[in-house]
């Protein structure tokens, strides 16, 4: 292992340690006006991070990388609006850092509160998302936190472009610009050490596929919060209104299908599937979605491929779609509890008790009702964005805001008591 993309991430993480002792005691005010200055400085620049993004965009292009891994790396101007967007949401929200969650006084006089304060410097492992650079920077300076990223060699350019705006509109707004840190160097063993930065690093969150989490979980002796490997199912109840059902379904497979909170599994329920399952296949089929199916399902849709063991556990992020064709509601609930990775899920019904039943006994971060699996992101929650979505239940589930990136401390008011 090369020393140098060690010495950098020590120096780096040692340096965001230093900002985020600063961070912890800005103001409200302070921290909000940094990131309205982030949010002017990226309109500003978009024509210099567009520039940047374009050549790592033409280089997995060459690469032969998929569409939907060219589509989660590629930004646009609405997709920089979309992130100004999201800073000026977190600048409207209420700041976590020092409100009293709860307090009491004891019969000896002791006052006890229990205060939300920043976790610290936290560390953010992620792919070839570019959005995930500005999202994971404003949200962890709103919360207090110094932030240290370490992207995917993928989007390089396109990080390098993003961070040194946003470091200059840090320092510039009058907070240490070393609260935001980008390792520069994509050799692997920058990312294992700073899986190891205990002392230094307080948390880390990895974001992107399955082998990447499944590489942090493995090798990190920091805490880590486990982000979401997504397959997701609509289940379509045998009391759904079709229509709706149709909507929903084409909605969570085709809207962005390249990302953790689209549908992967389609379950529909026996009584409904002769109606449901052929004028659904077909406006699927024409969107480009190949089937892969059940014996029930390929008797009701021919074009349908034979699905395997596999198929129920995938997560394509693609333009392929499990469906199986259930008993029941509760068939449908024991196949969510085998293969879902408690992400989202979703039953379309218009039957009150099968609603109520599936939302109590479906395990995961986020359960709707006769809505879109894609809602599931922090945007569309009202967090302003998000840092990932967690499928873990220690310490934060679901999309992760402002309040998941700080923890609490006790503070005890006394007059002089001594414990006998």
């Amino acid at each position: 292992m090369s020393s140098e993309p060690e010495s950098e991430v020590v120096e780096k993480a040692r340096s965001a340690r230093a900002a985020a002792a600063a961070l912890a005691s800005a103001s409200t005010a302070a921290k909000d006006k940094v990131l309205g200055a982030i949010a002017d400085a990226l309109g500003e620049h978009a024509a210099e991070i567009l520039d940047a993004n374009a050549v790592d965009v033409g280089g997995a292009r060459k690469a032969g990388a998929p569409a939907a891994f060219v589509d989660r790396l590629a930004l646009n101007e609405r997709r920089i609006g979309e992130m100004t967007d999201g800073l000026r949401q977190v600048v409207a929200l209420p700041d976590p850092v020092g409100r009293v969650i709860a307090g009491w006084k004891r019969p000896n006089g002791l006052e006890i509160r229990k205060v939300r304060v920043p976790l610290g410097v936290i560390g953010i492992i992620y792919e070839s998302r570019p959005n995930v650079t500005v999202d994971a920077a404003g949200l962890c300076l709103k919360a207090g936190n110094a932030v240290l990223l370490r992207g995917g060699s993928e989007a390089i350019e396109s990080n390098k472009a993003l961070v040194r705006v946003i470091r200059t509109a840090v320092e510039r707004a009058g907070l240490p610009r070393d609260a935001v840190q980008l390792i520069e160097t994509t050799d692997r063993a920058a990312a294992l050490q700073m899986m190891k930065l205990n002392g230094l690093i307080a948390v880390l969150i990895p974001r992107g596929g399955a082998g990447l989490i499944r590489r942090v979980i493995e090798n990190a002796t920091v805490p880590v919060i486990e982000t979401g490997v997504g397959n997701c199912h609509v289940y379509v109840d045998r009391a759904a209104d079709l229509a709706m059902a149709q909507e929903i379904a084409f909605n969570a497979k085709c809207q962005r299908p390249g990302v953790c909170n689209a549908m992967e599994t389609l379950l529909v329920h026996q009584e409904v599937a002769g109606d449901f399952l052929p004028a659904m296949a077909r406006r699927l089929i024409e969107a480009g979605v190949e089937i892969r199916g059940c014996e029930r399902t390929r008797k009701l849709v021919p074009q349908a491929k034979e699905a395997t063991e596999e198929d129920w556990h995938a997560e394509y992020l693609s333009l392929i779609l499990a469906v199986k064709v259930v008993d029941s509601l509760d068939d449908a609930i024991a196949h969510i509890s085998k293969y879902g990775t408690m992400h989202s899920e979703a039953i379309v019904t218009t039957h009150y008790a099968a609603a109520r039943r599936f939302t109590e006994q479906v395990d995961a971060a986020a359960v709707y009702v006769n809505a879109s699996t894609r809602f599931t992101d922090g945007y569309q929650y009202g967090l302003g964005a998000e840092i990932g979505i967690s499928t873990q239940k220690l310490h934060a589930r679901g999309p992760m805001g402002l309040e998941e990136l700080t923890t609490y401390k006790w503070i005890v008011f006394g007059e002089g008591q001594i414990r006998s």
